[in-house]
């Protein structure tokens, strides 16, 4: 398939007031032919998502969906995922995506928590109305507009499931192109012109996000369905992406690829690879920078909850390696456990200030003291305001009275060539109380030994961090999200 971008013409003028739901009807007055999603079934224009969209938007009314309604969003990466997305907004409903792999029990834990009149995608298991999962907008209804509506929240994603229970977040902003303005500059999303590429599973937060305020601003929004290097390489050099996401595990998959496959790829369309959702190991980052360029490569780092966020490129990052960058929204401090202030350099709680809009959870308490939030997550600060992660709170691990941060590990196995994936976990010790314990899937070729694993983490780390016990898998250790979950990965590991 050969991509057809929107036309780079004069934008249309959408005010920041305008329903979400209104924004892609608007877009396809302006140019109905301009190709807003390519995708694994071929292409979608403008006029046909916004027909598409309103079908759809009948359909979850006739099923009970109503203005301030959630509607659970079970579908894979395709066209019907945006369409029931916008669908859901034309209502002045709130879309709240799920993974479409979702087990029972956590689809029944959210469903419990969200209380959507129908889910879309995912059988449901109390017998409420659902809609398959090759739904498709139905073709005999009305593809004419809706009368406006507007969400009282524009996004309603869960978390990542690496701290437990699962929890909705329910987004501060309410469902107008506002928080699309906001949000585009800072990202550097052009929208006319623009081909972003989603390389990770629509249910997270950050494609999810990202590739809608592309798509609302005009941009053609290219969504794969496999996050493998090679089929991402030959993407964006095919469709000549524009705007790129990717996660640390993406990144390492594309610097994996042969060389010859790599050169060969063209990738000079790139204005712009953001990467988010996942600390990202020296090794990774520097060649990403070498590759791309460091004026292409811009990190984010902010929790789903949108408290505060830093931002750096890869030009800052190269006087400062190793920052996420300085705060750009919200305000951050580096704290103890009660969030009182710990000074310069040292290692603490990274405590965020809630915004004027915040998010408000569903199923969960947020962890505050006096106006401040935190996720868990470690770091410290510089003099100048640059922040550096080490890990979250609740995967640290205690050996022998030292601290051991399991990403920092994770980042010395992963240096090694024959490593692929790696996650460190802290077990039991008699002695010291924990030991560190890495599980690591290797190149199927290698024949590296656990010796020359602990030697190599030993000349990069101290040697309380090298670790005790290694075990081999033969399966990816993180998911297509970056996501890994160390929690689970250890109550699997633990006598009884």
């Amino acid at each position: 398939m050969c991509i057809i971008a929107a036309k780079a013409q004069d934008r249309v003028v959408i005010p920041d007031e305008t329903p979400l739901g209104r924004t892609i009807d608007l877009l396809a007055e302006q140019d109905p032919d301009a190709v807003a999603l390519l995708h694994p079934a071929g292409t979608t224009t403008r006029a046909e998502l916004a027909a598409g969209s309103s079908r759809a938007a009948r359909e979850l009314a006739a099923l009970g969906v109503r203005e301030g309604s959630l509607v659970t969003i079970g579908l894979p990466n395709n066209a019907s995922f945006y369409a029931a997305v916008v669908g859901a907004w034309k209502l002045g409903a709130v879309p709240q995506p799920v993974s479409a792999k979702l087990p029972p029990a956590e689809l029944e834990a959210l469903i419990e928590i969200a209380d959507p009149p129908v889910v879309v995608g995912l059988p449901t298991p109390d017998g409420r109305p659902s809609l398959p999962g090759d739904w498709a907008p139905d073709p005999t209804l009305d593809p004419g507009p809706l009368p406006p509506a507007v969400p009282p929240t524009w996004k309603a994603p869960t978390s990542g499931g690496s701290t437990g229970r699962p929890k909705i977040i329910l987004a501060g902003n309410e469902g107008r192109y506002g928080v699309v303005t906001q949000a585009a500059e800072r990202l550097r999303l052009e929208g006319e012109g623009e081909v972003f590429a989603v390389t990770a599973p629509l249910y997270h937060n950050a494609p999810f996000m990202f590739s809608l305020i592309s798509l609302l601003r005009g941009g053609t929004v290219l969504v794969l369905d496999h996050f493998d290097g090679a089929t991402v390489l030959e993407a964006v050099d095919r469709h000549r992406v524009t705007w790129l996401y990717a996660v640390p595990t993406l990144m390492g998959r594309l610097l994996r690829l042969p060389e010859e496959v790599r050169a060969a790829a063209d990738v000079s369309s790139v204005r712009t690879l953001l990467h988010v959702g996942a600390p990202c190991p020296e090794h990774v980052k520097r060649g990403c920078l070498e590759w791309f360029g460091p004026e292409t490569v811009l990190e984010l780092y902010a929790g789903t909850e949108s408290q505060a966020s830093c931002m750096i490129d890869g030009v800052e990052w190269l006087a400062h390696p190793g920052s996420v960058g300085q705060v750009v929204s919200g305000e951050m401090r580096i704290g103890d456990e009660e969030g009182r202030p710990l000074p310069i350099g040292e290692v603490g709680e990274v405590w965020m200030k809630v915004p004027e809009s915040p998010y408000r959870y569903l199923g969960a308490v947020a962890r505050g003291r006096d106006g401040w939030e935190s996720l868990g997550d470690m770091g410290r600060m510089d003099a100048e305001g640059y922040l550096y992660l080490a890990d979250r709170r609740s995967d640290m691990i205690l050996v022998g009275g030292s601290n051991v941060y399991p990403a920092e590990v994770e980042a010395a196995l992963d240096a090694h060539p024959a490593v692929l994936s790696s996650c460190v976990i802290g077990l039991p010790d008699d002695d010291l109380g924990s030991r560190v314990h890495a599980i690591v899937q290797l190149d199927g070729g290698s024949t590296v030994t656990d010796e020359e694993l602990r030697a190599h983490v030993a000349g990069r780390l101290a040697r309380q961090k090298v670790p005790a016990t290694i075990e081999r898998v033969d399966h990816p250790l993180r998911e297509d999200t970056g996501k890994v979950r160390r929690s689970a990965l250890r109550a699997e590991r633990l006598p009884g």
